[in-house]
């Protein structure tokens, strides 16, 4: 059992949180708490002061923000309605216990997600302080529902969160949780340790491809789990880091044909790439489906949901025992207030950073919607027309092939991409992944000073730009590569609407114009390799 928990049972663990916080520690500074109630990956550099991700907690509008796939910096729009919601709770905490004003708060959130989404009241909602977090949280549900430990199945395992790994397997995925727990990484999460099974959906050939026996290779794996007693918690893709999404719909209905009851699925929609009908789909077929607010979005990283369907609560009433581990992984604030049993076993622990940064997300998901959709849909399909050209014509990028799956009136808007993956290369050859890192990092800072040439090369060289952090990819007989990713993020289109089709044509070139003098950077870069594979330390990784 985890450090610092052990020791509590769990009507003590219920009780004991609630005085521990105190209207004070909402008077903390609003950029301290918005990093606040995570995981060791949202601290800061005591430095440069930004993540691992190169984000500030503070607006920089200054960058230009394409690296949606990864994390953004933090709206103007947004860091004011997370002021707004901090004071509006300092005001009611006033006339009601901190604990009882938080959770009608978050309450309030959820039916604020739900109805951005469009999903039914009868859609259940977990909040959580990333979409790792909710992946332990699905593990738990599906034990529930399931009735059994299940063997977990993870579709585009090389393409989703580093902690999948661990969390897949019921294991701790940090050496600290976002409740202050210490833990061991990798080590077993008291009472959901079980086992994992990794499906890559890439191309076992030489170069960068989606494999094309996918769904095969999905069916063959749950059949030969099945076959071995276990039920099934098979995670499946919607959308990866490179935009890819497994199995299709046919391989989902064949196994919900052939082993009912026996299979749960959870899709992996923390890309928050896909339209609201496949999503309602989705859920309407029984699936769970992990969300993020930070990726699309584009809200502050990190935020995490769980949408549950409300035939799949229902098991909850029947959970006898709970996974003494989970308790490190949750407060009561983060279970909907009709789980009414499962929520008395938790904490009144309320989590300020979490619930500060999901303001800030819906602040983003809200004006991204209140944009028409025949809009969003034509400037997202516009802006893939034009990076896909502009890669194409770029003698230093090699475009990652998209995915193969055919878009479907259930994509709306992401009928068309919004990732765009791409290696480097020079002479013809990708670049080390040390370089490709290097690139990546130098973009994220005034390089005016070590590039050379004319001035509007410097100029170019200047411009501080965000782009989604390299995937690393490897295969047998192959040297790995690393993957860069420009992406198009719901704020690029927010913020290019305006119902003047003229000024909205010319802000959607604006955008293209960036793009163009983000890629020219990067082969400014390139150019001068010996030059920017040098700069300061950072926290980023492959």
């Amino acid at each position: 059992m985890s450090a610092g928990t052990s020791r509590l049972s769990e009507t003590e663990r219920a009780s004991d949180g609630g005085s521990r916080y105190r209207l004070r520690d909402l008077f903390t500074p609003l950029d301290t708490l918005l990093v606040s109630g995570g995981d060791p990956r949202l601290a800061l550099d005591p430095r440069e002061r930004v993540s691992a991700y190169g984000c500030a907690a503070l607006p920089e509008p200054e960058i230009w923000n394409f690296a949606s796939s990864t994390a953004s910096t933090i709206s103007q729009a947004a860091y004011d309605r997370a002021a707004r919601a901090r004071e509006e709770l300092m005001h009611k905490c006033l006339f009601d216990e901190v604990e009882i004003a938080f959770d009608a708060r978050c309450e309030d959130m959820r039916d604020e997600l739900r109805g951005h989404l469009q999903l039914s009241p009868r859609v259940d909602v977990v909040f959580s302080p990333s979409g790792t977090d909710s992946q332990l949280h699905a593990l738990f549900l599906a034990r529930a529902v399931l009735g059994a430990p299940p063997v977990t199945i993870v579709v585009g395992a090389e393409q989703t969160g580093s902690g999948t790994a661990h969390t897949a397997r019921g294991h701790h995925f940090g050496a600290m949780t976002a409740s202050g727990v210490a833990v061991r990484k990798d080590g077993a999460v008291a009472g959901l340790a079980g086992a994992s099974l990794a499906l890559p959906l890439c191309e076992g050939a030489p170069g960068i491809a989606m494999r094309a026996d996918a769904d095969a290779a999905v069916l063959h794996a749950v059949e030969t789990t099945i076959a071995q007693g276990a039920p099934v918690l098979l995670q499946i893709m919607d959308s990866s880091k490179l935009g890819w999404r497994a199995p299709s719909a046919a391989c989902l209905e064949e196994i919900a044909r052939r082993w009912p009851r026996k299979v749960q699925i959870v899709v992996d929609a923390c890309q928050a790439r896909l339209g609201r009908r496949r999503l309602r789909a989705y859920l309407d077929r029984g699936y769970m489906v992990l969300m993020t607010g930070s990726k699309f979005f584009g809200g502050p990283a990190f935020s995490g949901a769980l949408l549950v369907p409300k035939g799949l609560s229902r098991s909850l009433d029947r959970v006898q025992g709970i996974a003494p581990g989970i308790f490190d992984y949750a407060g009561r604030c983060d279970w909907p207030m009709a789980w009414t049993a499962l929520r008395s076993r938790f904490e009144r622990r309320p989590n300020f950073g979490q619930w500060l940064r999901w303001e800030a997300a819906l602040a983003e998901i809200g004006s991204y919607y209140a944009v028409p959709g025949a809009f969003r849909a034509a400037m997202l399909a516009e802006l893939a027309a034009g990076i896909d050209s502009m890669i194409a014509l770029s003698p230093s990028l090699r475009a990652v092939p998209a995915a193969l799956h055919t878009a479907g009136v259930d994509d709306e808007e992401f009928a068309h991409a919004t990732i765009f993956p791409f290696t480097l290369l020079r002479d013809g050859k990708p670049v080390s992944i040390a370089e490709t890192a290097a690139v990546h990092r130098a973009l994220v800072r005034d390089m005016s000073e070590e590039v050379s040439g004319s001035a509007a090369d410097r100029d170019v060289a200047a411009q501080r730009c965000l782009i989604g952090q390299p995937v690393r990819l490897g295969r047998q007989d192959e040297t790995p590569q690393a993957v860069l990713r420009l992406c198009v993020g719901a704020r690029l289109v927010t913020e290019a609407w305006s119902p003047d089709r003229t000024e909205a044509q010319r802000n959607v070139q604006h955008v293209l114009d960036r793009i163009a003098h983000v890629l020219v950077k990067i082969e400014l870069l390139l150019d001068r390799g010996a030059a920017v594979a040098a700069p300061v330390k950072s926290a980023f990784e492959v």
